[in-house]
């Protein structure tokens, strides 16, 4: 269900001026947006001449509430002089969109010149039967409701709007890269707008994502500015607004296609100062790679104590101020894995390691955590890193014990928390995450890594320290002032 403070806010988007206007509402619900849109039109000077809305719901419990909504926007457009027209049609939309798109020979599919949209959050199967549809139509994608988006847009007019709440996750990643791509490629982003906290605008839901409203339109000439606004959720005021380059919200020269949103100067000069830095991973030598034992597969093989020719299995619950401490007593999870024949792929040489937590708990202040894995602390030969880990390595090989230090200290810094959030608006920190973010050089990580003691200094200092030695060379500073 979609809030009514946010079904206004949402409707109060849109631009479009024409005198016909007709809407597409797809997963309607009860109606919310619809209604709010309908409402908003009716407002509008000049009014619209006549106003038809498409709603799909599926969902036959809210049929009966999603009429009465309908019947309701009836009076209210033709109260003011609209004609207003309505279909409520209880099909599958991803079923019916697929059937009209890929019809070439039937009747065209039918156009709208607005959609508003709060689509269904699942994830799909590569067998599943939705996938396979939208398959057919090269649609495919790993959510469901970033296939609303891309049916519902195909179904836009010629500068037609779309105003659409979703998840952040579509902005980064490789599993919505091809829906990035075409969603760019004929859609204009108008504007942005994101909820300061990750359950803000469906409090009831239990999502720990961030909730995004994208404005777009249907056009092959792109704005060069988007507006980006912020606020804590739609009833309340304060929302801040700045206008900012498209071609820094989507860089040109990024193969990923990254959507970033700076929401502030501060998080605008956080990006400047972060692409200031030279090096990527590749150039570094380095590679980041997911951790390889997945417990429920090696499930027989684990044990909660090391014990004859057992390995180290480290998870996230092993980090203590910023290494490794193995073993963890009393811990909930496996200290060890069995070393044999069926676990030998999923174990790596006992060496340095840098670590980052794949998810950050609710309680953490930050969305990257890394620490370091110190072989000269356990009595080992091999070690296994849980799935939940992100390990870096040199070619399979650990790192020196001063790049390691310096890296996990670097990933570790306010500023490159503040420069993830702008592309990443969840828990999850997957490995290609990491791999698009710039970093210093091996020296500088190595000058860092020298100046660390055995255990990580305060947050503070760790900061002072990552300024002090990366980003206040010359080079960085005048990046910054450009």
């Amino acid at each position: 269900m979609t809030p009514m403070g946010v079904a206004t806010f949402m409707a109060g988007m849109f631009q479009n001026a024409e005198p016909h206007l007709r809407l597409l509402d797809a997963g309607a619900g009860v109606g919310s947006l619809t209604a709010a849109w309908v409402s908003a039109a009716s407002r509008r000077r000049p009014k619209p001449k006549t106003i038809h809305v498409t709603v799909f719901e599926v969902e036959p419990a809210f049929d009966a509430a999603l009429r009465d909504t309908i019947s309701r926007c009836r009076a209210i457009a033709t109260s003011v002089g609209i004609e207003f027209g309505a279909e409520v049609i209880t099909r599958d939309f991803v079923e019916f969109a697929v059937e009209c798109l890929g019809d070439l020979f039937g009747s065209p599919p039918p156009s709208f010149t607005s959609t508003i949209l709060n689509p269904p959050y699942r994830k799909l199967n590569t067998a599943s039967r939705t996938r396979r549809q939208l398959e057919s139509v090269n649609a495919g994608t790993t959510n469901l409701y970033a296939a609303f988006l891309t049916l519902a847009n195909r179904m836009l007019r010629p500068g037609g709007e779309m105003v659409a709440i979703t998840p952040r996750s579509f902005c980064n990643g490789p599993y919505f890269k091809s829906f990035r791509a075409e969603f760019l490629e004929v859609m204009s982003l108008r504007r942005i707008h994101i909820f300061d906290g990750r359950d803000t605008a469906f409090s009831d839901d239990g999502v720990l994502q961030e909730n995004v409203i994208v404005h777009a339109a249907r056009t092959e000439k792109k704005t060069p500015r988007v507006m980006v606004t912020s606020s804590r959720n739609a009833a309340e005021g304060g929302c801040t607004s700045r206008s900012v380059r498209l071609r820094d919200i989507v860089r040109p020269e990024d193969p990923d296609l990254f959507i970033w949103i700076p929401t502030d100067a501060a998080a605008q000069n956080v990006i400047t100062k972060m692409r200031s830095l030279s090096q990527s991973l590749a150039t570094l030598g380095l590679t980041v790679s997911t951790g390889r034992v997945v417990e429920f597969r090696a499930r027989d093989y684990l044990r909660m104590e090391p014990a004859g020719r057992c390995a180290p299995l480290v998870y996230p619950g092993h980090f203590s101020d910023g290494f490794v401490k193995w073993p963890r007593p009393g811990y909930r999870k496996p200290n060890a894995i069995i070393r044999a024949p069926d676990t030998t792929t999923l174990l790596v040489p006992s060496s340095i390691y840098v670590l980052v937590k794949r998810f950050s708990s609710k309680e953490e202040r930050r969305r990257i955590v890394a620490a370091v894995y110190d072989c000269s602390r356990l009595d080992a030969e091999v070690v296994g890193f849980e799935n939940h880990l992100n390990y870096f390595h040199e070619e399979g090989a650990g790192l020196s014990l001063p790049l390691a230090k310096g890296l996990s200290a670097f990933l570790n810094t306010t500023t490159v928390d503040l420069y993830f959030r702008q592309f990443n608006g969840h828990t999850q920190v997957n490995a290609t995450d990491l791999r698009s973010l710039p970093y210093p050089t091996r020296e500088e990580l190595c000058a860092v890594g020298n100046e660390i003691d055995n255990l990580m200094p305060a947050q503070v200092e760790t900061d002072e320290l990552v300024d002090r030695v990366i980003f206040n060379r010359p080079s960085a500073k005048r990046a910054a002032s450009a």
